[in-house]
């Protein structure tokens, strides 16, 4: 049976990280709203073109292009098994359209991570990344050399606190109301995201796995 993983959360929550360990465990990829988009670029297709003139003007890449550009990540045979998705949807009307594309695949896991906006301040201020590959610190900050690839870390332009503040609040007016949107299904779960990642991933591997318990249940 297919499985497909949605993490939802506010910017700092731990999707990335969860998502890949997600990913990893279960033998189904990752997508994120960033990759896919690259993806599409790379592939030269009409659509990808689209995204690209978006980009290149410096607009936002608009709904209907977004949800085309995860249809087609969803059609390639890895995703057949399932995806965990991190990044979209971001808003109901997205959320609608994901309904619609994962009609006839199977479960769909739905897993908050819950963590305050204080959490979220004090995590994304001490936050570090690779300038180079993209990797991110670990809790053992700070860290000035990636042990990857010889970078340096940095602080993100979006992760001082001003910008974080209004991230914050754009979350709360687009992206909250996914929770409200999801949480009467059975396959919804929230898992308190401020506790060490080691006991975020496995909280969220019991989360999964009673989803997937209550989708069977409602199925039969």
């Amino acid at each position: 049976m297919t499985l497909d993983v949605l993490l939802l959360g506010p910017p700092g929550a731990g999707k990335g990280t969860q998502a890949k360990r997600v990913a990893n465990a279960r033998g189904i990829p990752h997508v994120s709203t960033g990759d896919m988009l690259r993806a599409a670029i790379a592939s030269e297709n009409p659509l990808g073109r689209q995204v690209k003139a978006a980009l290149d003007a410096g607009q936002l890449v608009g709904d209907d292009i977004v949800i085309e550009v995860v249809r087609d990540r969803l059609a390639l045979p890895d995703a057949r098994a399932g995806v965990v998705l991190d990044g979209f949807p971001r808003r109901v009307f997205q959320a609608q359209a994901l309904d619609e594309m994962l009609a006839d695949r199977g479960a769909l896991a739905i897993v908050d991570l819950t963590v305050t906006d204080a959490q979220v301040a004090e995590r994304l201020s001490r936050r570090r990344v690779c300038s180079t590959c993209g990797a991110i610190a670990g809790a053992e900050l700070p860290r000035t050399v990636c042990p990857s690839c010889g970078g340096a870390f940095e602080q993100r332009s979006d992760d001082s606190e001003h910008v974080v503040r209004e991230r914050l609040a754009v979350y709360r007016r687009d992206t909250a109301p996914l929770v409200e949107f999801y949480q009467g299904r059975p396959t919804f779960r929230a898992v308190d995201g401020a506790q060490p990642p080691d006991v975020v991933a496995a909280a969220v591997a019991v989360a999964i796995d009673d989803a997937v318990a209550a989708e069977s249940a409602v199925s039969q």
